[in-house]
């Protein structure tokens, strides 16, 4: 993700989260585990659409890769917003470029790969014609850096 100061402004889904007391740790903010389910909320909104499902029929997805960094603490009380937005589409899978930001300061950056995988046989498969056309609506527009 670009060294460049992002915003939320920079993602075309975006979703928010609450803070909750048991997500703290022994030094007061957010563990960082936390964090990944943060990202999660960001990305049920692209992966767990009820009326219209991404994936195919018989088929899930699993994550593949995380890359997390860490920039800033989130702290409680409060809430996050969560940016996503698909940087590249293959053939049986997607990246995802998140962020977390708090009180508009970024906490911390992300990047997915999401594999559809076929729940019999356990091996990916390839994403559907539709699917792509959604994931092309939301394909990252700002140059990498």
């Amino acid at each position: 993700m670009a060294s460049d100061p992002l915003t939320i402004n920079d993602f075309p889904i975006r979703s928010h989260d609450k803070v909750r007391y048991g997500d703290t740790d022994r030094q007061g903010h957010v563990n960082n585990a936390v964090f990944a389910t943060f990202l999660e909320t960001g990305r049920v909104e692209i992966l767990a659409d009820g009326d219209h499902p991404l994936a195919a029929s018989g088929c899930a997805f699993v994550i593949a890769r995380l890359e997390l960094d860490f920039r800033a603490e989130i702290t409680w009380p409060g809430t996050v917003e969560i940016g996503t937005r698909v940087a590249s589409i293959g053939t049986s899978s997607m990246t995802l470029e998140q962020a977390v930001f708090q009180n508009g300061k970024i906490a911390a950056n992300a990047k997915t790969v999401i594999v559809q995988m076929d729940e019999t046989t356990r091996k990916s498969s390839p994403l559907s014609p539709s699917a792509v056309e959604r994931l092309n609506l939301l394909l990252r527009s700002a140059p990498d850096a």
